[in-house]
């Protein structure tokens, strides 16, 4: 549910350009990532840390791209999210004891040290790629291809890398005792 909350923003983005446009989309994607937070802080009472840092670059890259009526600036905003979660991954891993995804996950899944090391480093890896493939698309293809991009190729990108996870964890994880009766 969380992945379609996070994505929220960015369908509804994909629908205004459709309907109207670029400029307008942007406009609209910055009023929804707004609400986004809203939402999120009303029924938590907190926002993560990269929401916040998210919701200021859509309204950086968005505002640039109103002011200067250029939609380079909004293309560049999706690369410049995931850089800046592979920077956090490899801060955690290399600074904190427990790595970001090992703080997140360990409360659901027991997993060896090393083993929370690689799937840090494979989303460091999956974030940094992201980006570039971003980039690859905004720089090489049409608008509407991008913005295609942006919703399905994006989410596409980001649930086949999740189902990869969930096999890699299936062989690390420990096989539950079935109870005896």
């Amino acid at each position: 549910m969380k992945l379609l909350t996070d994505f929220l923003p960015v369908i509804i983005f994909f629908v205004a350009y459709k309907i109207w446009g670029m400029y307008v989309a942007t406009g609209i994607f910055i009023a929804a990532t707004l609400i986004q937070i809203g939402w999120t802080y009303h029924a938590h009472r907190k926002v993560e840390t990269m929401q916040w840092v998210t919701l200021g670059l859509v309204l950086v890259f968005g505002g640039l791209t109103l002011a200067l009526h250029d939609p380079v600036f909004i293309k560049w905003k999706p690369t410049v999210v995931n850089w800046l979660f592979a920077a956090a991954f490899l801060g955690s891993g290399l600074f904190m004891q427990r790595n970001l995804l090992q703080r997140m996950m360990d409360h659901a899944i027991s997993l060896p040290q090393p083993v929370w090391g690689r799937l840090n480093l494979a989303w460091i890896t999956f974030f940094v790629s992201a980006g570039f493939a971003n980039l690859y698309v905004a720089y090489n293809f049409s608008e509407s291809a991008w913005v295609d991009f942006k919703l399905f190729g994006m989410l596409g990108l980001t649930l086949v890398f999740m189902v990869l996870q969930g096999f890699y964890l299936a062989r690390h994880m420990l096989p539950q005792e079935e109870e005896q009766t």
